[in-house]
């Protein structure tokens, strides 16, 4: 058995890569913060250090090269001559010079005489540049760490979605939990159906979007999770499973994107989780266990049995037949 693309996978990631940019590439470049915010840890780590070593070594060089136009490198052990930067002999003394004054460390050994115009503005250049830079590599470093891509790991689905009848009616369902005892604040889901299709003037839509509905009218779309619940999608005529059956379940291929989506209690920063099922991943004729039990004083969640699903008798027909 092949399995087969996903637009979606289990995990959230989606599988779409954009090529063949040409000119519109240099947009990622008018948007330079967000673009490092995005890129992968390795990439940030490696830009932070580089963009550092490269900005120290520069400022070092300028450093050394007012000393050396001044002729202060061959003079730096007379007494009686006033340098720009006392004690700058080469050019790690003055590396050693922009590091304590970049860094605030005031040793008292190296430090600016008032005879030095010239290494006055480049100080307060020093001073401007490395505040730039620090805000922005550090404020880039601050929001990754702090995205809430992680908050979406102690968020669950199901592996499998059901079909089974409700209330008396056929539904497809589908269950999520949070692992976290810290609420998802204003926790909203939604399920798209990914599935390709032909319109009546001939145009073949092969990722055509349709919405699923799963409470939307109702409010039930809006989640108290501090529990695990069970997600419930009405097959009725307005659903696009109204034709769908257990037989021409078999044959059928489509994606169900289901995106859960809250403000995270303890930083108040959106989260998204997202997850897909395919036709194969929907079980007709199931239903989920209980995980719930009430013990002394508290409700217990067991999430050992989170995935569990048990037979119940459904009928074979889809709801228009």
């Amino acid at each position: 058995h092949r399995e087969r693309q996903r637009f979606v996978d289990k995990n959230g990631r989606c599988n779409v890569q954009h090529g063949n940019l040409g000119g519109e590439s240099s947009r990622y470049l008018s948007d330079l913060f967000t673009t490092l915010v995005d890129l992968k840890w390795r990439w940030n780590l490696l830009i932070f250090l580089l963009t550092y070593t490269v900005a120290w070594l520069v400022m070092a060089s300028m450093w050394w090269g007012i000393a050396y136009l001044r002729g202060d490198l061959h003079r730096a052990h007379d007494d009686t001559y006033s340098p720009c930067v006392a004690n700058v002999y080469n050019f790690p003394s003055a590396f050693l010079f922009f590091i304590e004054t970049e860094a605030t460390i005031g040793y008292g050994h190296r430090y600016i005489t008032e005879r030095c115009p010239e290494g006055i503005v480049l100080f307060l250049f020093q001073s401007l540049l490395g505040s730039i830079v620090d805000a922005f590599l550090i404020g880039c470093m601050f929001i990754k760490m702090s995205q809430p891509k992680k908050r979406a790991e102690t968020l669950m689905f199901s592996r499998a979605a059901v079909v089974s009848q409700r209330d008396g009616k056929l539904c497809l369902m589908f269950r999520v939990g949070n692992l976290r005892n810290s609420h998802m604040v204003s926790a909203q889901i939604r399920c798209k159906l990914i599935k390709s299709r032909q319109t009546p003037e001939g145009e073949f839509l092969p990722l055509d979007q349709c919405e699923l509905d799963v409470g939307f009218g109702t409010g039930a779309d809006q989640l108290f999770l501090v529990s695990p619940l069970t997600i419930c999608h009405e097959i009725n005529s307005k659903s696009p499973f109204f034709c769908l059956s257990q037989r021409s379940l078999r044959s059928e291929q489509f994606e169900i994107v289901v995106i859960l989506e809250g403000i995270v209690e303890t930083t108040g920063m959106t989260c998204q989780a997202r997850t897909s099922y395919t036709e194969d991943e929907v079980l007709w004729g199931h239903r989920f266990l209980p995980v719930m039990s009430l013990e002394d004083g508290f409700f217990r969640v067991d999430y050992s049995q989170f995935h569990a699903t048990f037979e119940v008798p459904t009928p074979p027909y889809s709801v228009k037949e």
